[in-house]
């Protein structure tokens, strides 16, 4: 077992309440030491390192971001990245996770997986291979974001630095660092370009055993002593601390914007045309919405098995309808992640996040 003492004063003395300082930094200071892929995408490889052509939109210059960047507190590496990941059965997770623990799952045609918030917290990067391929399952606490990268043949780390709260990583093959959101290097020898991702869903752990109840979970033996039924920042189970909407952003923001309240959820989406962002919560309740980039015509559709949503392109502005769990027109019935249209990845986010990275964001609501 590693035994690391790491030092994470940074992000928690940016905390507004005292009581909730006190108690993240007792815990962090006194530690021993989908369809899987989108059909839209092309891939080359560099550095053993794949890569999205064309590369996503960005609505700031690289060198804004490297400027903006600050100290998250620990240094590179002082969040290790799970690098050799176990996992457990469904039954056996059910020992440690409570129906409504909030979990990130990844799925194909044969396989699933779940990978626990209560762990990915203390790590945000799984390095992991799924359905022959290798990849990272990555997750910002500060920003709400889980994101799945395909990494090659190298691995993703935490570099210790945040731009607009958010987890900046650096590939272990070239150095260069990647905003998770962003998904594109901004400085190194991939400067400019963007990873390759997949869908990462976030859900709760009784929505995603009931619909993939032979998934496998991550597992708590990580080879780190962390406590994993406590979240330094707060909780999801219930709800409380860094996660409300009483606690703001811990650090500066590029860009702010009020069409919503911060920690607003958004299911956002980006391609090479620009960003969009649909509200979940009006998801839910109108579960097909329609939107625009750049004149292209995008539908969102809610899938409500997992709480969540699935986006595509659409061109052709195709009418739908839902009707019981299932979205139809007249020449057929899909479900929300499988409809004939052509999908790019999405996933939630805090809207103060989304927006400070995508200024120029189409929101629709």
């Amino acid at each position: 077992m590693t035994d690391a003492r790491p030092n994470y004063p940074g992000r928690l003395r940016a905390f507004n309440l005292g009581l909730l300082l006190v108690l993240a930094w007792g815990l962090w200071s006194d530690l021993p030491a989908a369809p899987f892929s989108e059909n839209s995408l092309t891939t080359i490889v560099t550095s053993r390192l794949p890569v999205r052509l064309p590369p996503l939109s960005v609505q700031a210059s690289l060198d804004a971001y490297t400027r903006n960047a600050t100290s998250g507190g620990p240094g590179k590496d002082g969040i290790p990245a799970i690098d050799e990941p176990r996992f457990i059965s469904a039954d056996q997770a059910d020992k440690f996770l409570d129906p409504n623990d909030v979990v990130f799952g990844v799925v194909s045609s044969w396989a699933a997986k779940a990978y626990p918030q209560r762990i990915l917290v203390w790590h945000e990067i799984v390095n992991d291979q799924f359905d022959g391929e290798n990849i990272s399952v990555t997750y910002c606490p500060l920003t709400g974001t889980a994101v799945g990268f395909k990494r090659g043949g190298t691995t993703l780390g935490v570099s210790g630095n945040l731009i607009n709260n958010n987890v900046v990583m650096y590939d272990r093959a070239s150095d260069s660092l990647w905003p998770q959101i962003l998904a594109t290097a901004v400085t190194g020898a991939h400067k400019g370009e963007s990873l390759q991702e997949f869908r990462v869903i976030w859900t709760l752990w009784k929505h995603w055993k009931k619909k993939y109840p032979n998934t496998t979970v991550l597992s708590t033996d990580t080879g780190y002593a962390r406590n994993y039924r406590r979240d330094p920042y707060g909780s999801y189970n219930p709800l409380g601390g860094y996660y409300t909407e009483k606690q703001p952003p811990l650090f500066p923001l590029m860009h702010t914007d009020a069409r919503l309240k911060p920690k607003d959820i958004v299911i956002g989406a980006r391609d090479e045309a620009g960003a969009i962002a649909f509200r979940k919560s009006a998801l839910r309740e109108k579960k097909i919405i329609h939107g625009s980039i750049a004149g292209t015509h995008y539908t969102a559709f809610y899938e409500p098995g997992l709480d969540t949503a699935y986006i595509y392109k659409n061109p052709a502005r195709t009418p739908f309808s839902y009707r019981q769990g299932r979205i139809e027109n007249g020449n057929g019935q899909w479900q929300a992640e499988q409809m004939p249209l052509e999908r790019i990845n999405a996933f939630d986010a805090m809207w103060f996040a989304w927006a400070a990275f995508y200024p120029k964001t189409a929101l629709y609501d």
